[in-house]
């Protein structure tokens, strides 16, 4: 129970940090629009993509690696997580000297190339000091999450994004006319000074908090990397296939008509106001998603199949309820959403269009983490590989004839695939029976038979939900309906009646 409980309060305390941090760069994405033009959102999406790829490069996914390896010497007698930390950071000063020599030697290709003839040679030369301190800084979070720390993780994120958002704020409203150099370098030195931050707050609450143990690590350094290699390379794999998708697409907009500036200005649109729109209701499962990985591996390793089995029947179902709900109302309210936060048009209907496949984006959260606490490492680079090899296919072929539509497609296609391998390889590792009806099918339908309840009662009301707040006040209520039904039809009394009736009629529930 103690351990339900603070599992629970982690969660809580994760998604409301998660909720402020979502909820901010949103924002921050539409004033970036409003004062430096869609464009610039454009050329600031594209250097996001490099950092993350550049970040990957550097520390490889330390965050999970550490996070999951602590969180099993952890549930080991006479262990030493701070052995494993130290393997860590060892691992992420090479790695992290390695990219940033090599960032600086190919600036100019860079430049060229991923940035679609950008000039942003001068702003790539600050890189290295943000994936030094990037790098080492996420040891520290995986340490803090493996030890169920999540507070400190907490303050310290949110510290780090106000810090780097004053930052861009500052110079965004500093330039004047800013080029493409001035753009990235707003991204950069934003990215750098929330990493130096993260870096010294990270160190200092370690010191803090830290206890000595007298066993010796499970792991040496060899065995530590030979363990967080399959975590590495399918992060790297992932990273790089997920930048040369961006990277594609305002070279294949550009080749169904676009001018450089229309590839970019349409491409900033889909990054900064499409993609965190759809993503933005799943910050609960962001938020679970490290908790996920550490809590499944602590089961995995202490060869507890019933909590494994436990974990995966309950995030499973309640990852399709609460996805078929936010896919309900971005469909419902798409259009509107799009335009009020600068997208326009384009905006609205990508939205609207990509919002059923919203589900299978959602249950990617949770699936990935717990096949990666699960250990199936090698299972997730393969899958991944086929999902953006899927994806970038359709990119080549589709966006040159039929513009963003092709997007759509690539985004379909890719995720329905990738997802359902997912969730085909969780069920078997878990044991888990895949029940449609109480999965899938009943979230459905009491998605569409809420939201018209409610609707047929706002009309009866002359409430036209046009405004914001009644947009909100639509969404809560609809949302109070749907889960207070689902909630009801899980309670074990009102459970077990139905599985009665459904044994009656030989059907499984």
């Amino acid at each position: 129970m103690l351990i339900k409980s603070k599992i629970v309060r982690d969660t809580i305390l994760l998604t409301a940090m998660q909720i402020f941090l979502d909820t901010s760069a949103l924002f921050l994405n539409v004033f970036i629009t409003r004062k430096l033009g869609t464009e610039a959102i454009g050329i600031l999406s594209l250097t996001g993509s490099f950092l993350v790829l550049a970040g990957i490069l550097s520390n490889g996914n330390a965050f999970l690696c550490i996070s999951r390896l602590v969180s099993e010497e952890l549930g080991r007698k006479n262990s030493n997580p701070n052995g494993i930390l130290v393997h860590g950071i060892v691992l992420c000063t090479l790695l992290s000297s390695i990219t940033s020599l090599m960032v600086l030697v190919f600036a100019e290709p860079l430049s060229e190339k991923f940035f679609s003839g950008a000039d942003i040679v001068s702003a790539l030369k600050l890189m290295p000091v943000a994936l030094v301190c990037g790098a080492l800084s996420a040891c520290f979070k995986g340490y803090f999450n493996a030890c169920r720390k999540s507070a400190l993780m907490a303050v310290g994120d949110v510290l780090e994004f106000m810090l780097k958002t004053a930052v861009i704020v500052l110079m965004t409203l500093a330039e004047r006319s800013p080029d493409e150099s001035d753009v990235c370098g707003i991204m950069i030195g934003g990215i750098v000074a929330g990493n130096v931050f993260s870096l010294v707050y990270g160190t200092v609450a370690f010191v803090k908090i830290h206890r000595k143990y007298s066993g010796k690590p499970s792991l040496d350094f060899k065995k530590y990397i030979s363990l967080a290699f399959p975590i590495m390379c399918g992060s790297i794999i992932t990273s790089v296939l997920s930048s040369t998708n961006d990277a594609l697409i305002p070279m294949c907009l550009k080749q169904s008509g676009d001018s450089v500036n229309e590839a970019l200005s349409r491409f900033g649109v889909f990054e900064a106001i499409v993609i965190p729109t759809l993503f933005f209701p799943s910050v609960v499962l962001c938020s679970m998603s490290g908790i996920i990985v550490s809590e499944s591996a602590r089961a995995v390793a202490s060869e507890n199949r019933e909590r494994v089995k436990s974990i995966t029947q309950r995030l499973i179902k309640w990852t399709v309820v609460f996805s078929v709900f936010a896919s309900s109302v971005l469909m419902k309210f798409g259009d509107d959403i799009g335009v009020r936060l600068g997208g326009g048009t384009l905006a609205g209907s990508m939205i609207k269009i990509i919002s059923p496949v919203v589900p299978f984006i959602y249950l990617e959260i949770v699936l990935e983490a717990l096949i990666k606490g699960m250990g199936l490492q090698a299972f997730s680079s393969l899958n991944y590989l086929a999902e953006y090899v899927i994806r970038i296919v359709i990119v080549l072929i589709f966006v040159p004839r039929i513009s963003f539509y092709g997007i759509v497609i690539s985004y379909y296609a890719s995720n329905v695939f990738g997802n359902c391998m997912r969730f085909v390889k969780v069920m078997k590792f878990s044991g888990t029976e895949f029940r449609p009806l109480s999965t899938v099918i009943v979230p459905v339908l009491y998605s569409f038979l809420t939201a018209s309840a409610v609707e047929l009662t706002a009309r009866i009301l002359n409430f036209d939900g046009n405004s914001i707040p009644e947009m909100v006040l639509f969404v809560l209520v609809w949302g109070v309906a749907y889960f207070t039904i689902l909630i009801v039809l899980n309670t074990t009394k009102f459970n077990n009646t139905i599985k009665m009736l459904c044994r009656i009629n030989k059907y499984e529930y």
